[in-house]
């Protein structure tokens, strides 16, 4: 069903708007932009896309709208900026694993290159999480319960083939237990499936259920990261701190995967528009008012320009394909 969306989509813009790159008028830009959010309203990507959409005006003279268009791992939402005018008034934000899983997984009608980078505003702290009266204290523990009771251990992700996906189903399939995974379209849907009984544990990013660990509702087992969380300033997020790597407990081969988080454009944008965009969105990454709100997310501060965006989406992918093809994911681009 998703494919047949993006094909629409696509069907919708004619050949010649995609091989042309529009005039930029000089009073760039004259309207609000657009930026798609490929997942649901209160999901992490979506909390730092308002967060900039609420500085960038400042800067870019014009409003910035954010628009939730999930589903298909993100491929629906990439699928419209692709068909859109490149004219710098849409834009996407992903993470550089799109590119490393999503694409890779999945048969879309389009050519991811048709996206091209802006600007990287954050690093997420990505991890699997069970409900803070769980019985499982460590990772070690849900494995041992998922290896002593097959096909039980429920638990949840943002969609097969993706980041959220792949990492963990690897980890589970090197320790040799069998579990059921579940997708869901975003962090809201999440959190009521854990807390509600319906999935033993999912995985998620930091930003999205902060206030639910810190409330001692969620608890994180493990974080797919070569290394523990110890440089977190807010005292808040201190629980973090003992909360053990992937590479700790045995699973090198996923470690460094880290999620970058940015903007996108169509590829065709003038390179004018392009500028005056990073331009305006590195004023606002320097906002102190933008560093406050962000640095009560959680997230990692990781700025950065088109050439960072392309090195992360490349490291990215060096682990990714050996993974999917591992696993039996991988379908190319």
């Amino acid at each position: 069903m998703w494919r047949k969306s993006l094909i629409f989509i696509l069907a919708m813009v004619s050949v010649g708007s995609m091989l042309t790159q529009p005039a930029l008028g000089k009073e760039y830009p004259t309207k609000p932009i657009e930026v798609i959010v490929p997942y649901t309203p209160g999901s992490s990507l979506d909390l730092l896309s308002r967060i900039v959409a609420d500085t960038a005006p400042n800067y870019l003279g014009q409003s910035v709208i954010v628009v939730n268009t999930p589903g298909a791992g993100g491929s629906i939402a990439a699928a419209e900026i692709i068909a859109s005018k490149p004219d710098g008034y849409k834009l996407f934000t992903t993470s550089n694993n799109f590119f490393a899983f999503t694409t890779k997984t999945q048969k879309v009608p389009f050519n991811p290159s048709y996206l091209t980078p802006i600007v990287n505003f954050t690093q997420f702290r990505v991890g699997i999480c069970v409900r803070g009266d769980s019985p499982w204290k460590t990772f070690n523990d849900l494995l041992d319960y998922a290896k002593k009771n097959p096909g039980k251990l429920r638990w949840a992700h943002i969609g097969r083939g993706t980041v959220a996906h792949v990492p963990f189903a690897f980890i589970f399939k090197k320790a040799g237990v069998e579990t059921i995974d579940v997708p869901y379209k975003g962090t809201p849907e999440f959190v009521a499936a854990l807390l509600g009984g319906h999935v033993d544990a999912f995985i998620i990013s930091w930003a999205g259920i902060r206030d639910h660990v810190i409330a001692g509702n969620i608890r994180y087992l493990t974080f797919v990261s070569d290394k523990r969380y110890r440089d977190i300033g807010d005292p808040r997020f201190s629980i973090l701190y003992d909360i053990p790597s992937v590479a700790e407990l045995g699973f090198p081969e996923v470690a460094p995967l880290i999620t970058t988080i940015g903007f996108y454009a169509h590829k065709d944008t003038p390179e004018e528009a392009r500028k005056i965009l990073f331009d305006a969105f590195k004023k606002t990454y320097e906002d102190p008012g933008w560093h406050k709100r962000v640095e009560k997310l959680g997230d990692e501060f990781k700025f950065g320009g088109p050439e960072f965006m392309k090195e992360s989406i490349k490291r990215s992918e060096e682990i990714s394909i050996p993974l999917l093809k591992e696993m039996g994911l991988y379908v190319g681009k």
